[in-house]
Protein backbone atom coordinates (compact mmCIF):
# COMPACT_ATOMS: atom_id res chain seq x y z
CA UNK A 1 0.00 0.00 0.00
CA UNK A 2 1.37 3.42 -1.07
CA UNK A 3 1.54 6.17 1.14
CA UNK A 4 -1.51 7.61 -0.45
CA UNK A 5 -3.72 5.18 0.03
CA UNK A 6 -2.44 4.24 3.89
CA UNK A 7 -2.85 8.10 4.15
CA UNK A 8 -6.44 7.92 2.79
CA UNK A 9 -7.26 4.59 5.18
CA UNK A 10 -5.79 6.17 8.46
CA UNK A 11 -8.25 8.94 8.00
CA UNK A 12 -11.25 6.98 7.32
CA UNK A 13 -10.57 5.35 10.21
CA UNK A 14 -10.26 8.63 12.95
CA UNK A 15 -13.44 9.42 11.16
CA UNK A 16 -15.49 6.53 11.23
CA UNK A 17 -14.08 5.03 14.72
CA UNK A 18 -16.80 6.40 17.38
CA UNK A 19 -14.71 6.61 20.16
CA UNK A 20 -11.38 8.29 17.97
CA UNK A 21 -14.06 10.66 16.23
CA UNK A 22 -14.76 11.75 19.38
CA UNK A 23 -11.30 13.15 20.01
CA UNK A 24 -10.09 13.78 16.19
CA UNK A 25 -13.35 15.82 15.81
CA UNK A 26 -11.96 18.42 17.61
CA UNK A 27 -9.40 18.98 15.13
CA UNK A 28 -12.57 19.78 12.96
CA UNK A 29 -14.14 22.79 15.07
CA UNK A 30 -10.18 23.93 15.18
CA UNK A 31 -10.63 24.74 11.77
CA UNK A 32 -14.19 25.42 11.85
CA UNK A 33 -13.52 28.88 14.17
CA UNK A 34 -10.37 29.60 11.71
CA UNK A 35 -12.32 29.52 9.02
CA UNK A 36 -15.00 32.05 10.18
CA UNK A 37 -11.87 33.71 12.05
CA UNK A 38 -9.91 34.41 8.28
CA UNK A 39 -13.17 35.40 6.66
CA UNK A 40 -14.49 37.71 8.93
CA UNK A 41 -11.11 39.50 9.35
CA UNK A 42 -10.34 39.58 4.86
CA UNK A 43 -13.95 40.56 4.86
CA UNK A 44 -13.07 43.72 7.68
CA UNK A 45 -14.82 42.62 10.46
CA UNK A 46 -13.26 42.65 14.03
CA UNK A 47 -12.24 39.67 15.33
CA UNK A 48 -13.29 39.21 18.95
CA UNK A 49 -12.77 36.16 20.24
CA UNK A 50 -12.79 32.04 19.45
CA UNK A 51 -14.16 29.65 21.91
CA UNK A 52 -13.51 25.60 21.77
CA UNK A 53 -16.07 23.45 23.92
CA UNK A 54 -14.90 19.84 25.46
CA UNK A 55 -18.68 19.03 23.57
CA UNK A 56 -16.80 19.79 20.23
CA UNK A 57 -18.62 22.67 19.55
CA UNK A 58 -16.77 26.06 18.96
CA UNK A 59 -18.00 29.77 18.85
CA UNK A 60 -16.17 32.81 17.11
CA UNK A 61 -17.11 36.49 18.02
CA UNK A 62 -16.53 39.31 15.56
CA UNK A 63 -18.27 42.79 14.92
CA UNK A 64 -18.97 44.95 12.18
CA UNK A 65 -22.19 44.74 9.87
CA UNK A 66 -25.09 42.45 11.25
CA UNK A 67 -25.96 41.93 7.87
CA UNK A 68 -24.11 42.15 4.28
CA UNK A 69 -21.82 39.98 2.33
CA UNK A 70 -19.31 40.14 4.56
CA UNK A 71 -21.65 38.71 7.30
CA UNK A 72 -23.13 36.28 5.24
CA UNK A 73 -19.37 34.87 3.80
CA UNK A 74 -18.31 34.74 7.52
CA UNK A 75 -21.07 32.17 8.76
CA UNK A 76 -20.59 30.30 5.58
CA UNK A 77 -17.57 29.66 5.86
CA UNK A 78 -17.16 27.20 9.10
CA UNK A 79 -18.34 24.35 7.68
CA UNK A 80 -16.91 24.81 4.23
CA UNK A 81 -12.96 25.45 5.54
CA UNK A 82 -12.48 21.85 6.67
CA UNK A 83 -12.50 20.66 2.97
CA UNK A 84 -10.75 23.70 1.85
CA UNK A 85 -7.86 23.56 3.90
CA UNK A 86 -8.02 19.17 2.71
CA UNK A 87 -8.16 20.05 -0.53
CA UNK A 88 -5.60 22.80 -0.69
CA UNK A 89 -3.09 20.02 1.75
CA UNK A 90 -3.56 17.63 -0.72
CA UNK A 91 -2.36 19.77 -3.64
CA UNK A 92 0.93 21.22 -1.63
CA UNK A 93 1.93 17.81 -0.78
CA UNK A 94 0.97 16.08 -4.44
CA UNK A 95 3.51 18.80 -5.81
CA UNK A 96 6.19 18.26 -2.89
CA UNK A 97 5.20 21.25 -1.18
CA UNK A 98 4.51 19.51 1.93
CA UNK A 99 6.84 22.20 4.54
CA UNK A 100 4.32 25.00 2.90
CA UNK A 101 1.59 23.10 4.00
CA UNK A 102 3.23 22.33 7.77
CA UNK A 103 5.18 26.41 8.20
CA UNK A 104 1.22 27.74 7.15
CA UNK A 105 -1.00 25.45 9.98
CA UNK A 106 1.60 26.26 12.56
CA UNK A 107 1.74 30.21 11.38
CA UNK A 108 -2.17 29.37 11.63
CA UNK A 109 -2.38 27.89 15.06
CA UNK A 110 0.44 30.76 16.05
CA UNK A 111 -1.94 33.61 14.97
CA UNK A 112 -5.17 31.64 17.47
CA UNK A 113 -3.47 31.65 20.19
CA UNK A 114 -3.96 35.11 20.53
CA UNK A 115 -7.87 35.03 20.09
CA UNK A 116 -8.35 32.27 22.31
CA UNK A 117 -10.87 32.49 24.80
CA UNK A 118 -10.66 29.74 26.83
CA UNK A 119 -8.89 27.43 28.41
CA UNK A 120 -10.03 23.85 26.73
CA UNK A 121 -9.45 26.23 23.82
CA UNK A 122 -6.16 27.05 24.39
CA UNK A 123 -4.80 24.06 25.31
CA UNK A 124 -6.37 22.22 22.05
CA UNK A 125 -4.44 24.93 19.63
CA UNK A 126 -1.46 24.74 21.69
CA UNK A 127 -1.12 20.74 21.55
CA UNK A 128 -1.93 20.79 17.71
CA UNK A 129 0.83 23.39 17.32
CA UNK A 130 3.38 21.42 19.56
CA UNK A 131 2.19 18.30 17.22
CA UNK A 132 2.92 20.57 13.83
CA UNK A 133 6.20 21.58 15.23
CA UNK A 134 7.33 17.86 16.13
CA UNK A 135 6.63 16.84 12.53
CA UNK A 136 8.82 20.06 11.41
CA UNK A 137 11.70 20.08 12.96
CA UNK A 138 12.19 16.40 14.14
CA UNK A 139 10.07 14.24 11.45
CA UNK A 140 11.74 12.76 8.20
CA UNK A 141 10.07 13.85 4.91
CA UNK A 142 8.60 10.98 4.56
CA UNK A 143 7.11 11.16 7.48
CA UNK A 144 5.97 14.43 6.98
CA UNK A 145 4.17 13.31 4.03
CA UNK A 146 2.50 10.70 5.16
CA UNK A 147 1.03 12.97 8.21
CA UNK A 148 0.15 16.12 6.22
CA UNK A 149 -1.56 13.56 3.21
CA UNK A 150 -3.06 11.81 6.62
CA UNK A 151 -4.67 15.47 8.02
CA UNK A 152 -5.96 16.23 4.26
CA UNK A 153 -7.93 13.03 3.59
CA UNK A 154 -8.80 13.66 7.52
CA UNK A 155 -10.20 16.77 6.70
CA UNK A 156 -12.21 15.82 3.46
CA UNK A 157 -13.65 12.79 4.72
CA UNK A 158 -14.24 14.90 7.95
CA UNK A 159 -16.11 17.56 6.49
CA UNK A 160 -19.18 16.32 4.87
CA UNK A 161 -19.56 14.06 8.26
CA UNK A 162 -19.82 17.35 10.29
CA UNK A 163 -22.63 18.30 7.49
CA UNK A 164 -24.60 15.17 8.19
CA UNK A 165 -24.10 15.39 11.97
CA UNK A 166 -25.20 19.67 11.59
CA UNK A 167 -28.54 17.84 9.44
CA UNK A 168 -29.34 15.26 12.53
CA UNK A 169 -28.71 18.19 15.10
CA UNK A 170 -31.34 20.50 13.51
CA UNK A 171 -33.62 17.71 13.26
CA UNK A 172 -33.63 16.37 16.73
CA UNK A 173 -32.67 20.12 18.57
CA UNK A 174 -35.44 22.50 19.40
CA UNK A 175 -32.86 25.64 19.17
CA UNK A 176 -32.11 27.14 15.39
CA UNK A 177 -28.49 28.40 16.38
CA UNK A 178 -26.63 26.78 13.72
CA UNK A 179 -24.78 28.66 10.88
CA UNK A 180 -27.13 27.38 8.74
CA UNK A 181 -30.30 29.06 10.43
CA UNK A 182 -28.10 32.21 10.87
CA UNK A 183 -27.43 32.26 7.06
CA UNK A 184 -31.47 31.66 6.69
CA UNK A 185 -31.65 34.59 8.80
CA UNK A 186 -29.35 36.57 6.47
CA UNK A 187 -30.40 35.78 3.40
CA UNK A 188 -33.41 34.54 1.56
CA UNK A 189 -32.68 31.04 1.36
CA UNK A 190 -34.03 28.01 4.33
CA UNK A 191 -31.21 26.76 6.52
CA UNK A 192 -31.95 23.28 4.66
CA UNK A 193 -31.16 24.81 1.50
CA UNK A 194 -27.67 26.00 3.48
CA UNK A 195 -27.47 22.63 4.64
CA UNK A 196 -27.30 20.87 1.02
CA UNK A 197 -25.12 23.68 -0.26
CA UNK A 198 -22.63 22.86 2.34
CA UNK A 199 -22.92 18.87 2.00
CA UNK A 200 -22.42 19.18 -1.66
CA UNK A 201 -19.56 21.62 -1.56
CA UNK A 202 -17.68 19.25 1.01
CA UNK A 203 -18.22 16.81 -1.41
CA UNK A 204 -17.10 18.02 -4.20
CA UNK A 205 -14.07 18.35 -2.96
CA UNK A 206 -13.64 15.14 -1.93
CA UNK A 207 -14.40 13.96 -5.13
CA UNK A 208 -12.16 16.89 -6.87
CA UNK A 209 -9.26 15.71 -4.29
CA UNK A 210 -9.68 11.52 -5.37
CA UNK A 211 -9.78 12.85 -8.95
CA UNK A 212 -6.55 15.09 -9.02
CA UNK A 213 -4.59 12.29 -6.87
CA UNK A 214 -5.65 9.30 -9.27
CA UNK A 215 -6.24 7.32 -6.10
CA UNK A 216 -9.82 5.95 -8.51
CA UNK A 217 -9.02 5.59 -11.82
Amino acid sequence: MDTSWAATATAVVLVVVPPIWSLTRHLVTLVHEAGHALVAVLTGRRLNGIRLHTDTSGLTVSSGKPRGPGMIATAAAGYLAPAGLGLGSVLLVEHDHTPWALYAGLATLAVMLAFIRNWFGLVVVALTGAGVGVLIWRAPERVQDFAALTFAWFMLVAAPRTVVDLWRHRRQARTRTSDADVLARLTFLPATVWNIVFLLLTLAALAGAVRLTGLVS
